[in-house]
């Protein structure tokens, strides 16, 4: 008998002898903790994470009908508020340039026109900026769009190059500011048929 106890005790193995069970299985996956949860974790959040990146590219983007009536409304607003036309000089130049990526508006000049665009408009940050050169260049290229696809938009286009031409490039009185209202408002009414595909 004592032999059978002595035994025992010299034969057992300890609970820091036993082997530790791989990560991943046992209490560990059960419980939902350990290292196991962590790489479960991190398959939901990159399987989230490309769900979210599909829903994101497949989002569409604004229309170019819904752009147009947005420039209508920045048109509309007071012109004597604080970047009345610096704001709505960079909305133009936004839609106007996008416009260019259509197939049926691919073409050099329209092309140089834009690049005179972009450049114009480039530094329309700093202060004490004129906007002038930016006015020239966004009817520039609406009457190289005209030019290439729109010839019922002729006389308007030929307007706005007018009228671009008279503009201060400032807001500092009444005078500057209807005028600059009177030609975002004309350019305006210029993209919303440009936006309209061509027959």
């Amino acid at each position: 008998m004592l032999l059978a106890v002595a035994a025992y005790f010299f034969l057992r193995t300890s609970p820091a002898d036993e082997p530790t069970p791989p990560a991943g299985t046992g209490a560990s996956e059960a419980t939902g903790a350990g290292p196991g949860a962590d790489t479960t974790a991190q398959r939901t959040l990159e399987a989230a994470t490309k769900a979210n990146d599909s829903a994101t590219a497949a989002a569409p983007l604004e229309s170019s009908s819904d752009a147009a009536a947005s420039l209508t409304s920045q048109a509309a607003t007071n012109p004597a508020a604080p970047n009345y036309a610096l704001n709505g000089l960079q909305k133009l130049a936004g839609q106007l340039v996008a416009l260019t990526d259509r197939d049926d508006l691919r073409d050099p000049t329209i092309t140089e026109q834009r690049d005179n665009l972009t450049s114009a408009t480039s530094r329309l940050g700093e202060p004490n900026i004129s906007l002038r050169p930016g006015f020239v260049a966004a009817a520039g290229l609406i009457r190289a769009m005209q030019q290439k696809a729109y010839p019922e938009l002729e006389g308007a286009a030929n307007d706005l190059v007018s009228l671009a031409g008279q503009l201060s490039g400032r807001s500092a009185t009444a005078a500057d500011q209807q005028q600059n209202q009177q030609f975002l408002t004309q350019a305006a009414a210029a993209v919303r048929v440009l936006s309209e595909p061509t027959r």
